[in-house]
């Protein structure tokens, strides 16, 4: 699946790959990208190439933060109508809400959900496509911006708990601890944001209902518009499923409003089923995981919502022709 994002995530990367040193417009045309997607606001661009942008970028640089540095320079007024839906929500869980509802007609590749265990809750970023190495740059970018947009929301003085990330920790977190100004936890089970459950439902003294239903209305008919075809929309619930090991095609056509017939006649209609895209988001899932040899293969297995290790290894080898362990020391050698 191409998955394309607003050309608004491009604000401000040529500025700060001009102070890193780099030539940005032959940085974007490395990277497959036209430099008229800074000026034309009605073009779209390839997630992909969008997120190898920021990863060639940040090597060249020699900046592990070039991502966050990127999201420091960007006005939150790039998120258009849906800053206004969540500004003017009566709550922080209303306006994550919202921005569930309709992140992808800014990033199709971007997925949010909100869990909630006892006075703990955690919003979690998944990314609905893969990319060769490193997703580093365009993890810490959209969260950066999330923090910064929940801020905007929240009262002054609203922290939350801590920011988590899937990958390593950098050789320097001066960055990280400015722009956040909590705890930063590296190598954890999930990208996101944990905060109070209590913060959740605070009233917001912005809170519009008339503006906000407008700003609703308008994103409701972009939506209405949007080609998000049925494997597009099954292959983004199958990742946020696939963790909590209710993935069956019962649940993702309840989610779809409609009965797993319909779901199985449309994939059809694609040339597709729906063990070939679990299947699918399994193998771009996969080489994230096992590549962080602090997770424990079992772990793994649960994410990817296998029943066993076993089951898990048997599909690994499988799919990939040799042992989840030698895969994994062949990676780290």
């Amino acid at each position: 699946m191409s998955t394309l994002l607003q050309h608004a995530s491009l604000t401000n990367f040529v500025e700060v790959a001009r102070k890193a040193g780099l030539n940005p417009y032959q940085q974007l045309r490395q990277a497959g990208i036209s430099p008229a997607v800074l000026v034309d606001p009605e073009i779209r661009v390839p997630t992909k190439s969008v997120m190898q942008l920021l990863e060639d970028s940040a090597r060249l640089a020699g900046w592990d933060d070039f991502g966050l540095r990127v999201a420091e320079a960007r006005h939150l007024t790039s998120f258009g109508p849906l800053a206004i839906v969540m500004r003017e929500e009566a709550t922080l869980r209303k306006a994550l809400e919202a921005m569930a509802r309709y992140i992808h007609l800014l990033n199709e590749a971007l997925d949010l959900h909100l869990e909630e265990v006892g006075d703990i809750a955690a919003l979690r970023l998944e990314f609905l496509v893969s990319n060769r190495g490193s997703m580093r740059q365009s993890t810490e970018l959209v969260i950066c911006l999330l923090f910064r947009l929940f801020k905007l929301l929240s009262a002054a003085a609203w922290k939350p708990r801590s920011v988590c990330f899937t990958h390593s920790a950098p050789a320097s977190l001066a960055t990280h601890r400015r722009l956040f100004g909590v705890p930063v936890r590296f190598g954890q089970d999930f990208d996101g944001i944990v905060l109070s459950a209590a913060d959740l439902d605070v009233p917001s003294p912005a809170y519009d209902p008339a503006l906000a239903r407008h700003a609703r209305e308008f994103l409701d008919a972009k939506l209405a518009q949007s080609d998000a075809t049925m494997p597009d929309k099954v292959r983004k619930l199958v990742f946020a499923l696939l963790p909590t090991g209710e993935c069956g095609v019962e649940r993702v056509a309840q989610q779809l409003g409609v009965d797993r017939k319909t779901v199985h006649r449309h994939l059809a209609g694609y040339g597709q089923n729906y063990s070939s895209i679990v299947d699918e988001v399994r193998v771009d899932l996969v080489s994230r995981y096992v590549r962080n040899s602090e997770r424990a293969l079992s772990e793994i297995a649960i994410l990817l919502g296998f029943s066993s290790l076993s089951a898990f290894s048997r599909w690994f080898s499988k799919r990939f022709c040799c042992s989840v362990s030698s895969w994994r020391n062949k990676q780290s050698g």
